[in-house]
This record gives structure tokens, sequence and C-alpha cells, in this order.
């Protein structure tokens, strides 16, 4: 009997991405503005749904503070600073969010794959990184699709190759509930405890379609015993 599977966001999910693309925002904001926004303001616009895309996310808050920016331009110095001019940038203060073990023991009842909003390969880097003992196959990431979260494209060229198989999809976003409802695909909702938002985002989750919300992957394991 084949395996269900869990197709899983990346950014706030399997990583911590606070420190690197949030991060990242700031600065680049900052950069072009000269205004150096609150993290709170990023989650207000998730919250808000359609910015799956940090680039163009990034885009959007400088010009409403009034400095409108061309995309490239902005695409351009968002990817120095994250990465760094020796892989030193932002990327790197990353962290893999799952525990010890806690990923392993769902691999014995689940397969894995990933749709996620970054770049396949940027996506790749950190699960060569994070992940090498774990497959995740594919990996479907934003350059993988003429059409971003919230459509489901991603998710539902994950799903074409392998009839017959159940599968569940694990988010953090609006976005990331609004493309699982789109593709007929249950949705457990990650709101992390930390997160100021935390209850505007757990009843948006839920309000979107989830049936469970829980505060970080470790949890996921429980969750999905109780379905």
């Amino acid at each position: 009997m084949a395996k269900e599977m869990i197709i899983f966001d990346m950014d706030g999910v399997l990583v911590d991405v606070t420190e690197s693309y949030r991060e990242t925002i700031v600065r680049t904001v900052e950069h072009f503005t000269g205004k150096v926004i609150a993290r709170d303001l990023i989650q207000e616009y998730k919250n808000g749904g359609g910015w799956n895309n940090d680039w163009a996310l990034s885009q959007k808050i400088a010009a409403d503070l009034g400095v409108p920016l061309d995309y490239a331009e902005v695409v351009t110095y968002f990817q120095q600073i994250f990465f760094g001019p020796n892989n030193d940038g932002l990327m790197q203060r990353e962290h893999w969010i799952a525990e010890p073990g806690a990923l392993e023991l769902l691999a014995d009842n689940f397969d894995f794959s990933i749709f996620t909003g970054r770049e396949r390969a940027e996506a790749q880097m950190t699960l060569d990184r994070f992940a090498q003992n774990l497959t995740f196959a594919p990996v479907v990431g934003a350059d993988d699709v003429t059409n971003g979260k919230p459509d489901p494209e991603g998710m539902l060229q994950i799903m074409a190759d392998l009839p017959g198989t159940r599968f569940v999809y694990i988010g953090d976003t609006v976005d990331d509930a609004r493309s699982a409802q789109r593709a007929g695909v249950p949705f457990v909702g990650v709101a992390h405890r930390a997160n100021t938002r935390y209850q505007d985002t757990v009843a948006l989750l839920q309000a979107e379609g989830a049936f469970v919300v829980i505060d970080n992957i470790n949890e996921l394991a429980g969750a999905l015993e109780k379905r």
C-alpha cells in the first residue's frame, strides 16, 4: 500500500526565516526608503494574502512608503543581502525547526515533498544543509510554476504524478491555506506562538480551512493522528 504524502511549505514551517528572509525584507526596504519597518508589518501583509513572493512584497512595502521601485532592482539588492558576497549573507542565519527524530518518525508512514515560494535551487541548498538524512521529492519551487501561491499549480504538479495517493499540505500563511483549498488537499496550519500576530494568524488559518493549527512542525505527528 502506498504511503500518504505530506507536502511541506518551507519558510516558517521547516525553516525559521525570521533572521533571513524577514530580515532581508526589512533591510531591502530600509535601503531604498530610508525607513525601518517593524516585522509585524510584514506579517500584516502576509496575513492579508497575495504576498508569498518576498521580492514583490519588498517592492510593495517600498511603494506604500512612497518609493516606487523597479522589480529587478529590488530582486538584485535582496539577493545580495540574502546570499552575501561570500555566501555569508542572512541565509546563514536560518535554522531547522524540526527536532531530531521528529520528521524521521513521520517518514515511517509518509512520503515527503515540498511546494515552496523559494526558487528550487535555494530550497535544495537548505535541504542539503539541514536534512541530508531525509528525502523530499519532488521539490517544487517558484521557478517551476507560472503562477505562485495562492494558485495551486505547484501542488497540482506534485499530485499529477501520484494518482491514488492521499495528500496533506503543511503551511503557515493564508496563501498556503488557499492553495491547498483550491487543490482539494487537507491543510494543517502553522502559527508560531512567538509571532506577535499569533491569535490573528490562528483565526485566519482556521477561517481558510485548516483542519488543525499547530505551533510548530514538532506537533505535526500528533495533529495527523487526530484526523
